[in-house]
């Protein structure tokens, strides 16, 4: 008699779920668009039963699918959903449904918290807010912008017809005009950089998190969940002294993996090196819905459009944007990692004690629930579509802003 079950998912499965809406319950996401929680359940064969084992991501791709797939992972934790909209049909010839039929053909089921984490007091918006909020070293680094070579706006240029204007008898007064900055043609680019998945690791950054006096609020309040008080979305942070945005630059740079560049928008006329910082919003991913109409001297975030970038500066506003997942995909080892473990360690001692008191067990499923192992990792193939390329071997090394 085959113990194969369409009916239910894993013991296993059933305790990340609990322990997921325990620490970011669904009524904290975005219910106006998102799509959080259980969002595929594999049905469970005892027989060929996957490891008690999480992977976390903040996108699954078809490369993190394989990944999970190799690593006979039980759950994959998706932060953003896969499914966002209903289906009319699942076929092979879509990337994503490829990745869900997969995923549930091996057993793999998956979840996804999303806006429930940005919402959470001590989630997502917190984090990039105890980010802003570090120490480096005293005094901190001070950064600069890098100066090019032979740009200097007095270069000139003789026009060829004012020269030969100079040869004949006629004195003619020569009129010169600024030169665009000469920009070398070579073509030696680095391979794309992300930054590093691996946790923030204060011994080797420096950064001490939350540890500038500030004062912090939420932008916009979710109330009424029993335990979340305090819950919202976006960071309005307020510094008790102004800042440098030099700081804050490298503040941000040291706690989300030390990437090789990242957008930063200031007001034109302005130098970054004069700039104080005093007010900050902080959003991750699209930060604009949250955002916008903050008055705050920097907007953080992971991307906003042109025109609302520009529109902040205009307004004199500095912007800070990483790439969406980048502003994201830190909390997953920094964050998510260790508390979903301590508290899936105790939801599967749980859900095991249930199920072996409820039913009369086959050896598989004895097996099953015997098995204590808890183990929960982060995706080591999970990236943001862009990455940094770096033009190399070139005279233009930077042009300031103003």
């Amino acid at each position: 008699m085959s113990t194969y079950t369409t009916d239910r998912a894993s013991p296993f499965t059933r305790a990340v779920v609990s322990s997921m809406r325990k620490l970011y319950p669904e009524a904290l996401a975005d219910q106006s668009f998102d799509n959080t929680g259980l969002l595929l359940e594999a049905p469970f064969d005892p027989i060929r039963r996957q490891m008690n084992s999480v992977l976390l991501t903040i996108d699954l791709t078809k490369a993190v699918a394989d990944e999970a797939i190799e690593r006979k992972d039980c759950v994959v934790v998706a932060y953003h959903p896969i499914i966002f909209r209903g289906f009319k049909s699942l076929t092979l010839s879509d990337c994503q449904q490829q990745s869900i039929l997969r995923l549930a053909l091996e057993g793999i089921s998956v979840y996804s918290p999303h806006t429930a984490v940005d919402a959470a007091p001590g989630g997502l918006a917190d984090w990039l807010a105890d980010i802003v909020t570090g120490h480096l070293p005293n005094p901190e680094p001070a950064t600069h912008t890098a100066q090019p070579q032979n740009t200097s706006p007095e270069t000139i240029e003789e026009d060829p017809k004012l020269e030969a204007n100079a040869s004949s008898d006629k004195p003619t007064e020569a009129k010169k005009k600024p030169q665009r900055p000469r920009m070398s043609m070579q073509r030696t680019y680095s391979k794309p950089t992300y930054p590093s998945h691996r946790p923030v690791d204060t011994s080797k950054t420096d950064l001490d998190p939350a540890c500038v006096d500030h004062s912090r609020s939420v932008i916009n309040p979710v109330t009424g969940v029993e335990g979340f008080e305090g819950a919202g979305f976006g960071r309005l942070i307020t510094f008790m002294e102004s800042q440098p945005l030099t700081h804050l630059v490298e503040r941000i740079a040291h706690g989300v993996g030390s990437p090789k560049g990242f957008p930063l928008a200031i007001p034109q006329g302005k130098q970054v090196e004069d700039i104080q910082i005093r007010t900050v919003g902080v959003s991750a991913g699209s930060g604009h819905s949250v955002l916008k109409g903050v008055e705050a001297d920097l907007l953080f975030t992971g991307e906003l459009s042109h025109h609302e970038a520009l529109a902040a500066t205009e307004k004199g506003q500095c912007v800070i944007t990483l790439f969406h997942s980048n502003s994201e995909r830190g909390f997953l080892s920094s964050v998510l990692k260790e508390k979903l473990t301590g508290v899936l360690k105790k939801e599967w001692e749980r859900v095991r004690n249930e199920v072996a008191e409820a039913q009369e067990l086959t050896p598989e499923w004895e097996d099953a629930v015997k098995d204590e192992d808890v183990l929960v990792e982060c995706s080591e193939r999970d990236r943001d579509p862009f990455g940094v390329v770096i033009l190399q071997s070139s005279k233009q090394e930077g042009k300031p802003l103003s």
